[in-house]
């Protein structure tokens, strides 16, 4: 990894219009079905997804297509949209193979050559929304570290059970792999909302072969990086969500005839949580515009958004199960799935440990 050079032009961290009405847009469609009761028992019986909601957000709406350009049969937009996307994922904690597929999968293909069929043709396939790709790697893998090419088992795969198509690298290149191909054994996962699986797929397993060894591997940490950017703007919806419900809640809840959130105590707590969401805002913005921008701070600004937003989408959550009292820790409100998820979310595609490691790195500072 070298260092991170200047960026030329400064980062763009304001909303457009045009991801303020796709915002609007994904939140009217996610909560006409955020029926907490039926996602609960949907995960239980570990079915969380909703195949008409993942119908009507990637290809009804076009989501799935939002990194592929126009003449790859995709929507031609950027990181930017896609963060969008994702935000609004995040507050509801929607069990969808968005970032898994429409940002990780989709963001492999485009690193390599697109002018091959075999890449044209699956890139298009994912834009439409009626194919999903997984890349066989654990959901902690992360940009920097090793990619166990070649290993026949990968455990810890999210989404593996939506997947239509593996993408998975072996030591002489990337290979497209059917579902029906491989093997799929589900695993007990803390984030039920988030499946994980340990994908088998033997030698004589039937494959289109994607790219060769050198191209793949690039590939493959282009598309975690992008997925470790733009994850944060999931764990920001996660912690907007948090702090948002926690302020509703402390309004409406009396003790002594008041709000509890007029207590000097719980009112420096939200603020201070306030605080921190805006800041992490201003890191997640700053890696999406990065990534849409293919700014040579890229790896800089994610390694950025990662250290810091990943803590804060944990304590957000654990705040809002604490201040709600016994509510919180109920089985039916929602809190538990958000700091499940804001959990999960701290270890998937690098831990904060990891991405500092890779920021002092970056800067060139001695790692501590």
């Amino acid at each position: 990894m070298t260092k991170a050079p200047t960026r030329s032009t400064q980062p763009d961290l304001l909303y457009s219009e045009a991801e303020d009405d796709l915002r609007a847009a994904v939140r009217s469609l996610l909560t006409d079905r955020a029926d907490t009761a039926a996602l609960l028992t949907r995960a239980e019986a570990g079915t969380p997804y909703d195949a008409g909601l993942w119908k009507a957000l990637a290809a009804d709406m076009g989501a799935a297509g939002l990194l592929v350009p126009e003449k790859l049969g995709g929507q031609g937009a950027s990181h930017r949209e896609a963060a969008v996307v994702l935000e609004e994922l995040g507050r509801q904690v929607t069990p969808a193979p968005y970032l898994t597929s429409s940002v990780i999968a989709t963001e492999v293909l485009l690193a390599l050559d697109t002018e091959t069929p075999e890449v044209a043709d699956l890139l298009a396939a994912l834009a439409s929304g009626r194919t999903v790709a997984v890349l066989a790697v654990p959901l902690s893998a992360s940009p920097y570290g090793p990619l166990a090419a070649g290993a026949s088992r990968v455990s810890g795969v999210a989404d593996a059970a939506a997947a239509d198509v593996f993408l998975v690298l072996r030591s002489d290149g990337l290979y497209a792999v059917e579902a029906g191909e491989a093997g799929v054994e589900a695993q007990t996962p803390l984030d039920l909302t988030r499946p994980l699986a340990a994908v088998t797929v033997s030698a004589t397993a039937a494959a289109t072969r994607l790219a060769e060894s050198d191209p793949a591997e690039a590939a493959v940490r282009r598309g975690l990086l992008a997925g470790a950017g733009l994850l944060a703007s999931e764990q920001l919806g996660v912690a907007e969500w948090c702090l948002e419900e926690t302020v509703r809640h402390t309004r409406e809840r009396h003790q002594f005839n008041r709000p509890i959130g007029s207590f000097q105590a719980l009112k420096h707590r939200m603020a201070q949580l306030w605080l921190e969401v805006v800041s992490a805002r201003a890191a997640v913005r700053n890696a999406a515009d990065a990534l849409a921008t293919d700014s040579p701070e890229a790896a800089l600004a994610v390694a950025i958004a990662q250290a810091y937003t990943s803590r804060v989408a944990v304590h957000a959550a654990e705040e809002c199960v604490q201040l709600h009292a016994g509510i919180g820790m109920t089985w039916e409100h929602p809190a538990h799935l958000h700091l499940k998820r804001a959990k999960s979310d701290s270890i998937a595609l690098g831990t904060a440990g990891s991405h500092k490691e890779a920021l002092a790195e970056l800067v060139d500072i001695e790692a501590p």
